[in-house]
């Protein structure tokens, strides 16, 4: 028994603190998401914040007079270019919704939806052209989106990152995870166009007419298409749950020693950051803003096959090239303008500001999810609306993922960059558009991405070519 004024004995201590139930992965979840371990942001408060996020929302006005130009016919050049600055602020408010969503959901989620919302133009694009049945046209942009976010974007963001510092760190634990899913995906698409190469030769014996290319056929490359489909969006989701819930003590993750420090720090500051928003404002703002530019993309998409048909461009570098830059030039435009502001403080402040060691590579993540979530969306959609959408594309197409894979894969192996090797992958992305814009396309690949009876597509392929 203890004695009067002494400690108690440990067995006679209440076991409050023992007795309480640990905080499962969804109450932690819940509590992060729901604001309760932060300082509550009002509506009001989250209203002013969204009107006030920068400058940029002023453009807004553009959008009523982007829809007028287009249902008022005021031309084609003068709606692309409503269209696209209306869509500037919209990629603004995409940019900054993610980024606040990313304080309630954590790094892993936060980084999930931002990638989401920034391939949201592009998607939708997809989506306009699938229901148009544009199908060829459809899987050439699809590869144009993936090389644009594999080359040109990651290629600008190495060089400028990389000016003033000797090298740039990736995250090796994502990296790692990502060359996997890359390749993957790459050789999803390429097990379609290798199977269509052998039974053309074997069934043709070298005949100039193209008599493998049937209903029957085209109908089990959809069946071997949707298929591919449903076993990539079970790889991306797997991963997306490996990444948020990685295996560890009690479900945490547990840093790893390669991990850079500037990994470490950036997943403090989100954790300890404010939001500016409550989350239930900030997703009715990207519910609006989502459909905002779901119309507005379209208007866009409309006044620009203009330049297609008066210039004579090619089907395959306007795919490949044209729509996705277009896709993402709003998106550019937000970057720069930060670029040109965040080096304007840079030089006119006293202190020279420390170079950026973290590279961002987010834009190799847009890629994996365009070719593990949305491609196969796609062409499942394609399924659900009897459009013929399939995974059989174009073997020049191929060719450049792969050779796009193989080299951002060799650059980011060691998970480190520097300005050089993002020259490399600019100057690959070049020899890529040169390639294209003299490149005519595959006529049996057209053929069977014809939303017509193969038979028909077949003589009217006779006809054209007459």
């Amino acid at each position: 028994m203890a004695s009067q004024g002494s400690i108690p004995d440990k067995e006679l201590l209440p076991q409050t603190v023992s007795n309480t139930p640990p905080l499962t992965s969804r109450d932690r979840f819940w509590q992060r998401f729901s604001g309760r371990t932060r300082r509550k942001v009002g509506w009001w408060e989250s209203a002013k914040a969204i009107f006030f996020v920068s400058w940029i929302n002023s453009w807004l006005i553009f959008i009523p007079f982007a829809w007028a130009s287009h249902f008022s016919e005021w031309g084609h050049g003068t709606t692309f270019a409503l269209c696209f600055l209306a869509i500037v602020p919209l990629e603004k408010l995409f940019d900054w919704g993610g980024e606040q969503m990313a304080m309630y959901l954590g790094k892993d989620l936060g980084d999930l939806v931002v990638v989401t919302l920034n391939n949201a133009v592009e998607a939708t694009l997809a989506i306009i052209l699938l229901f148009r049945c544009e199908l060829k046209l459809l899987q050439s942009t699809i590869a144009g989106v993936v090389l644009l976010h594999l080359l040109l974007i990651p290629g600008v963001a190495f060089f400028t990152g990389g000016a003033r510092i000797w090298e740039q760190q990736l995250h090796p634990h994502r990296s790692q995870l990502n060359h996997t899913l890359l390749t993957v995906g790459v050789l999803a698409l390429t097990i379609p166009a290798a199977f269509f190469a052998a039974t053309d030769t074997n069934n043709n014996n070298g005949s100039e007419n193209a008599t493998a290319i049937t209903d029957k056929v085209r109908d089990d490359f959809l069946r071997i298409s949707r298929g591919f489909a449903v076993i990539l969006l079970v790889i991306y989701v797997g991963s997306r749950f490996y990444l948020h819930d990685p295996p560890g003590a009690n479900n945490a993750f547990t840093p790893r020693h390669d991990i850079p420090e500037e990994v470490l720090r950036r997943e403090r500051e989100l954790e300890e950051a404010e939001p500016e928003v409550n989350p239930w404002a900030c997703l009715i703002l990207l519910a609006i803003t989502v459909a905002l530019m779901g119309v507005t993309a379209e208007f866009l998409v409309d006044s620009i096959e203009f330049v297609r048909e008066r210039d004579n461009i090619e089907e395959e570098w306007f795919g490949i090239i044209l729509l996705p830059i277009v896709s993402f030039s709003a998106d550019a435009t937000v970057a720069i303008t930060f670029f040109i502001r965040q080096s304007l403080k840079a030089f006119f402040n006293d202190k020279p500001q420390r170079p950026e060691s973290l590279a961002q590579a987010r834009a190799i993540d847009m890629s994996i999810q365009f070719l593990l979530f949305w491609m196969p969306f796609v062409t499942l959609l394609g399924w659900w609306t009897n459009k013929p959408m399939s995974m059989l594309f174009d073997l020049f197409e191929v060719t450049l993922l792969v050779g796009a894979c193989f080299l951002v894969n060799y650059v980011t192996a060691d998970a480190k960059t520097n300005w050089a090797e993002g020259t490399i992958l600019v100057a690959f992305y070049t020899m890529i558009g040169l390639s294209a814009w003299y490149y005519t396309g595959q006529n049996e690949v057209r053929i069977m991405n014809s939303c017509t009876s193969v038979a028909l597509a077949l003589v009217e392929g006779v006809d054209d070519s007459h």
